[in-house]
């Protein structure tokens, strides 16, 4: 089969692979399409997971079923599927609790072993999520970023009338101010450096916003009557902007830690503060279990506009191409994959 490896940072390679041969409780899928993440960039440019190269990344991704192992039964050769990426042992404390990613063993497909830029992949049958015989490939491969956003939503509690900022309006922070409007969070405000992004954030949902980083805190306090943002989202990984965050809640404000920064950044926090103000954070960074089957649901029934994040389109083939020119596309919230389309 081909494999896309990334053999070092920034540099592909389409090789020939032996095809997988799943084992008595795993299925091997035929991948269709696949999603470049946030993630697969940090990867791609060394910053994440380097020791893991080579690697075949991906793990936005949506196929059929080929073939079942000896023991795989719930699902029927050709039917289209999605996949969660966080593999644990599936019986610890914090698998049964859902958080799976503090598992001893925990393993994410794309990112700590092979992936799906390949034409073939071997998943557990247990991860393997059904997709509705209507939907199609492209729309089910956002799924996993789907799932990201409700996981963040839910970890923070947001609700009906909550105020929030958004930092970031890339292709998860659009997915976080559609999402905020689906809960009936107001007012929505994002903030990019990009006006076009902005704009585009604002077509999907948001309230507010602004490219202008001097005017982004009196943009928030006016709109939420001098109190600051009941929450407030990072969704780029920039520390200074994790800074910013803090002064942008209100008193028992909440900052949800979301975009990955480089391996050694960090955040001074005033404790004093923090306590008096009873202030709160929580990280969140990938969705799994329910996450996905909510995301793909939400996802099916149209709860999303979709069409910015499935129109640019690369054949594996021309993956390095995608990767090169992924920054320079800022009107492509998504660049997906061609497998086997």
């Amino acid at each position: 089969m081909r494999a896309a490896v990334l053999v070092a940072p920034k540099r592909f390679e389409i090789q020939m692979r032996p095809v997988p041969v799943p084992k008595p409780d795993e299925v091997l899928v035929k991948i269709e399409r696949v999603g470049i993440c946030g993630t697969d960039m940090h990867i791609f440019h060394g910053h994440y997971a380097a020791d893991k190269l080579p690697l075949i990344p991906g793990h936005e991704f949506v196929g059929r079923i080929h073939h079942n192992g000896a023991g795989a039964k719930r699902f029927k050769i050709g039917q289209r599927v999605v996949v969660d990426i966080n593999v644990g042992c599936g019986h610890c404390y914090w698998c049964r609790r859902n958080e799976i990613l503090s598992c001893e063993a925990v393993q994410q497909i794309g990112i700590s072993r092979d992936g799906a830029f390949c034409d073939y992949l071997a998943v557990l049958e247990r991860l393997i999520i059904p997709v509705p015989d209507q939907m199609d490939a492209g729309l089910a491969a956002l799924t996993e970023p789907v799932a990201c956003v409700v996981r963040a939503a839910r970890k923070a509690k947001m609700g009906l009338a909550n105020s929030v900022v958004i930092l970031g309006a890339g292709p998860i922070g659009n997915l976080h101010v559609q999402l905020m409007r689906l809960l009936g969070v107001a007012p929505i405000i994002a903030f990019d450096l990009s006006p076009e992004r902005c704009q585009m954030a604002k077509d999907v949902g948001a309230d507010a916003v602004t490219h202008d980083a001097i005017k982004l805190r009196d943009l928030v306090f006016n709109m939420t009557n001098g109190r600051g943002a009941d929450f407030v989202i990072e969704s780029v990984g920039a520390a200074s902007l994790y800074k910013e965050a803090f002064g942008l809640i209100r008193k028992g404000g909440h900052v949800s830690f979301f975009g990955i920064t480089g391996p050694n950044e960090t955040v001074p926090v005033d404790i004093v503060q923090t306590i008096l103000r009873e202030d709160s954070l929580k990280g969140s960074v990938a969705g799994m279990g329910e996450d996905m089957h909510d995301a793909l649901t939400m996802l099916a029934h149209g709860r999303f506009k979709t069409g910015a994040f499935t129109r640019a389109t690369f054949p594996i083939e021309d993956i390095q191409k995608a990767f090169d020119s992924f920054a320079t596309r800022s009107s492509d919230l998504k660049t997906q994959i061609l497998i086997n389309p």
